[in-house]
């Protein structure tokens, strides 16, 4: 994200700009942005937004603040800090202290006598503004900021001066004069400027007319720098033109590459040989050629190109710069000799070596030559790979950023296609799918004059023939996406080629290891190819853009080896899945988990060749291995469709890992039980997921015999499976209404995963246990239990934002006594995450609970309303159940008790599950009371009894009404109508719910 207070406020992320409406939140935002990445005071935000005096509970008011521009914000970056808040940036991210930095750099550069150097980097500091300071802006900064732009202006016009860049400076600066009569810099700069060039007469006139508004305004004499200067036009001194280079003015703009052109002009004032790398169509020579033309050196551009063997490359250096052209001396001697004659003359240059690949030694002798001859020289250098040589500065060119990426596709295509409409999502993926090349995007965007865009996306399957028409102007190997990467193929060897085509088998990242199983490579040739552009590296793992995958994937089509290749992936990546499953069930789950995180396209690779190639054992093994790093994720779906499409294959598979296939998608569907059940008589349960296949079949479909079969796996030998069986049996025990063996059951497995270091299974017991804890009352036992689950289910998975546990600490954390922290959070869990429709339906739930409990029934009400906003169709069972009681007790403590009933009837579903249906009784148990029929809330508490096995299971404002309904009918009669409720099978307990709800009313 990179906020702009140069002129209007601007926030942007990804190449989108978010509006930010309303002037405080502005204010906070632009004060915030004067100091990235610090913590602001709470009361100097204050002053900034109120600066006439605030409310009288500033504080809370700053707070509403801070959650709405969280909310405007497009990206989590705004933090609360210990007494303030911060805007989680880098300086750069905000111009206004990237301005001054390159500012203050560039008047260091203009101290230590590098003119060019400090060109650079003002120019692009000044750049930054695109208008006034907004006026949100505190004062202070204002001014601040407008001295140092001023400033800042005159370093720049000093150091144009120093490197003969004064082409336009005179009406610049005569403009700046106008508006700051009193600046004597100004003004002697403006004389400098006028003797440059050559207007002697006008440079002495213009100090006549000022040492004479001196005298006149303040009766002084101009400094010794302004006569320093008329000395100077006095005596005549001169500063000799000098050709400029030639650089040809693009035809089109340079979208999205602002951090990377501030990047290589930074590199370019501290090293005199800079290469940029990537691999073709990237961007390099376009960045390249624009660096050169920002600069304030004479700049000339080589195109290498078309050039082949190693004495052509000085020929054409010196064909550039025309050193037999008109202007120029002809040199006798080598093209080397009089190139380094024509650059010590010219001083700052620049000279761009473009496309040195295919001529890299001679490219880099010659550079090395001409750096060593010529101290004012830089070099900025394209190609696949390094020069190699010492000096030298590499700097990789990445493909476009999304959001810009997308904007390069419009601004192309509307160019075609004038009045074009595009689709955002169809572009977005058009341009991740050509992995963000300009080139290749261009090429798209050019095919849309005769196709439209869905036809576009659905046929870059076959990229290389799609895009087979570019710009007939471009050189050969630019004109066609095939040719711009063939370019790159034909310069490896033959083992770099074969090593490409290999690679090219990978879905995903590579790494060492895998390169050598799969490829069977070495090091050395990984590097190779890494250098040449045709794999990224990020530091520890390889990529190859899908471009050039496309490409060697067509390579080893053709030679017959992909399905031997893709056999090898396979395998390898069977194993690594099976090396990791044990790990997964103990202290070391965290490192393999990240492994197989960054392998997942890789093993879904594997696994989705295993069952297209109809190799059942593999896939088989391959799905049971990932169950566990599926379950401990969170990864239902994933889950859910791979072990379908695995069960799905005919023929045999091992046993074992057919039965916890079976078992899996089981828990992740419900369906398939009589497949696991053929399969168990056969099971050898010694293996620790094997152990789990029969509880799992047992307690998914409620047989009977399942507290049976989880208590004979309590002595398995391996202490996860222990744990995790005392965890079902938990469950099970909850699910009977015995909550003491449910608690004992719950803290043993705490103990035994703790023990063993497992995170997944301590987190789901934590969150059981704080469940029983809080309908017991302790509420605070049960905040550390869910902080210590959140805890580890984002150690786990860093994205998983926990908001079932958080939603439920929050709600625990009110029932202790903290319902203005619970709010608090709760409404930072909104305001700050991405959350699901069933997860914000229940946070909204929560919060108009917590408001509803503290008297507020119009904020109850609100956020009730939110709640049935965000539900759609989808929403399940449980939310639609928690939304509708919430209403009916909101309805009950405004005394409509008629509303209250008609929320209740409203999602009573017989075929739901047993505790929504108790809950759903208790709640109009608590209606009948309102309504003075206790003993037909009594019989309904024992209906609900009847449900769920017990009371004490129930929310603890729930269970309350027992002893209420116990003292107002008192001891006899409430235990008779108890009895008759708690007597009842599930089928009367539901129908005497329906007789109730079908009745209505009293």
């Amino acid at each position: 994200m990179r906020v702009g207070i140069l002129g209007p406020l601007e926030v942007v992320a990804g190449g989108e700009k978010t509006d930010i409406g309303g002037v405080r939140l502005r204010t906070l935002l632009i004060r915030l942005a004067l100091d990235p990445g610090r913590t602001v005071p709470a009361d100097t935000l204050a002053d900034a937004v109120w600066p006439d005096g605030g409310p009288g509970d500033w504080g809370n008011a700053l707070q509403s603040l801070v959650a709405r521009l969280r909310r405007a914000l497009p990206a989590p970056r705004l933090l609360s800090a210990p007494g303030g808040y911060l805007l989680d940036l880098p300086a750069d991210a905000v111009d206004a202290r990237r301005f001054e930095r390159l500012a203050g750099a560039g008047r260091r550069a203009l101290r230590d006598g590098e003119p060019s150097a400090a060109l650079h980097l003002l120019g692009e500091g000044l750049r930054l503004w695109r208008g006034e300071i907004p006026e949100e802006a505190p004062d202070a900064a204002r001014r601040r900021l407008a001295e140092l732009r001023l400033t800042a202006r005159e370093d720049h016009a000093e150091a144009a001066l120093a490197a003969d860049r004064s082409d336009g400076l005179v009406a610049t600066l005569a403009e700046l004069a106008s508006r700051h009569p009193f600046r004597e810099r100004i003004r002697n700069l403006l004389i400098l400027a006028l003797h440059a060039e050559g207007r002697q007469a006008e440079a002495l006139a213009a100090y006549a007319e000022f040492r004479a508004f001196l005298a006149d305004e303040l009766g002084a004499e101009p400094g010794p720098e302004l006569r320093k200067a008329h000395l100077a036009v006095l005596r005549g001194e001169t500063t000799a033109a000098r050709p400029r280079g030639n650089l040809r003015p693009p035809l089109t703009g340079l979208i999205g590459r602002d951090e990377e052109r501030a990047r290589v002009h930074g590199l370019m004032a501290a090293n005199r040989l800079v290469t940029l790398v990537g691999p073709g169509g990237v961007g390099k020579t376009r960045l390249a050629t624009a660096v050169a033309a920002d600069g304030a050196d004479t700049a000339w551009l080589v195109e290498l190109a078309p050039v082949s063997g190693p004495e052509a490359v000085a020929h054409a250096a010196a064909a550039a710069l025309g050193v037999r052209g008109p202007g120029l001396p002809e040199n006798p001697g080598a093209p080397v000799e009089r190139l380094a004659q024509t650059l010590e003359r010219l001083g700052d240059a620049l000279l761009v070596l473009d496309n040195c690949e295919h001529v890299g030694d001679a490219a880099a002798r010659l550079a090395v030559e001409l750096l060593g001859r010529c101290p004012g020289l830089r070099v900025l250098a394209t190609g696949r790979e390094p020069l190699g040589v010492t000096g030298e500065t590499v700097y990789a060119v990445p493909p476009l950023a999304p959001g810009f990426a997308a904007r390069l596709f419009a601004d192309r295509a509307v160019a075609v296609r004038s009045g074009l409409t595009l689709d955002p999502r169809l572009v977005e993926d058009v341009c991740r799918r050509l992995d963000g090349l300009p080139l290749a995007i261009e090429l798209a965007a050019a095919r849309l004059r005769s196709l439209p865009l869905d036809e576009l996306a659905a046929r870059l399957g076959d990229r290389f023939t799609l895009l087979a028409r570019g710009d007939r102007a471009a050189e050969p190997r630019h004109r066609t996406l095939r040719a711009v990467v063939a370019w790159s193929w034909d310069l490896l060897d033959d083992g770099e080629r074969l090593l490409a085509r290999r690679l090219a088998a990978f879905p995903g990242d590579i790494t060492v290891e895998s390169a050598e199983a799969v490829a069977a490579t070495t090091v050395d040739q990984l590097t190779s190819l890494a250098d040449k552009s045709l794999l990224g590296f990020d530091g520890e793992r390889y990529r190859m853009l899908e471009t050039i995958r496309a490409y060697g994937l067509d390579e080893l089509v053709r030679d017959g080896e992909l399905t031997r290749v893709r056999a090898a992936h396979t395998a390898y990546y069977t194993g690594l899945a099976e090396r990791a499953e044990p790990e997964l069930r103990g202290a070391g789950q965290l490192p393999w988990i990240a492994r197989l995180t960054a392998e997942r396209d890789n093993l879904l690779g594997a696994l989705r060749f295993a069952c297209e190639s109809g190799d059942t054992a593999t896939a088989h093994r391959l799905c049971a291995a990932l169950g566990t790093y599926w379950l401990v994720r969170g990864d239902h779906h994933t889950l859910a469709t791979w072990t379908r499409r695995t069960l799905d294959l005919p023929g045999p598979a091992p046993l074992e890992a057919e039965a916890v296939t079976c078992a899996l998608h089981l828990l992740a569907t419900g369906t398939g039980a009589d497949r696991v059940r053929r399969l168990l008589p056969h099971l050898d349960a010694r293996h620790p997921t094997v152990a789990l296949v029969e509880p799992v079949v047992t307690l998914v479909t409620g047989d009977p015999s399942a507290v049976a079969v989880v208590e004979s796996r309590l002595s398995h030998p391996d202490p996860w499976t222990r744990s995790l069986a005392r965890l079902l049996r938990a469950t099970l025990y909850g699910d009977a209404g015995d909550l003491e063996a449910m608690r004992r059951d719950l803290h043993g497995a705490v103990s035994g995963f703790r023990a063993i270091g497992e995170r997944c299974g301590l987190a789901w017991s934590l969150t059981s246990l704080a469940d029983l804890r809080t309908t017991a009352g302790e509420f605070e036992d049960a905040v550390a239990d869910l902080d210590e689950a959140v805890a580890l289910l984002r150690e786990l998975d860093p994205s998983d934002r926990a908001v079932p546990q958080r939603v439920w600490a929050a709600d625990a954390r009110a029932r202790a006594g903290d319902a203005d922290r619970a709010s608090a959070e709760l409404r930072e869990l909104i305001g700050t995450e991405s959350l699901s429709a069933d997860q914000l339906v229940f946070a909204r739930i929560t919060l108009a609970d917590l408001a509803r409990r503290a008297g507020d029934l119009p904020e109850s009400a609100r956020q009730l309303d939110l709640a049935r906003q965000a539900a759609g169709p989808h929403t399940g069972p449980p939310y639609r159940v928690l939304l509708e009681c919430a209403a009916a007790e909101l309805a009950m403590a405004g005394d409509d008790l008629t509303t209250a009933e008609r929320h209740l009837a409203g999602v009573f579903d017989p075929a739901s599950d047993a505790r929504l249906t108790a809950a759903l009784a208790a709640h109009l148990a608590r209606l009948r009371a309102r309504q003075r029929r206790p003993a037909d809330a009594a019989e309904l508490l024992g209906a609900a009894h009847a449900l769920l096995g017990t009371l004490e299971a129930l929310d603890s404002d729930l269970a309350a009404t027992a002893p209420e309904l116990r003292a107002e009918l008192g001891e006899h009669a409430f235990e008779a109508a108890y009895g008759r409720g708690r007597g009842l099978s599930h089928a009367d307990a539901l129908a005497l719910i329906e007789t109730h709800l079908s009745r209505r009313g009293p």
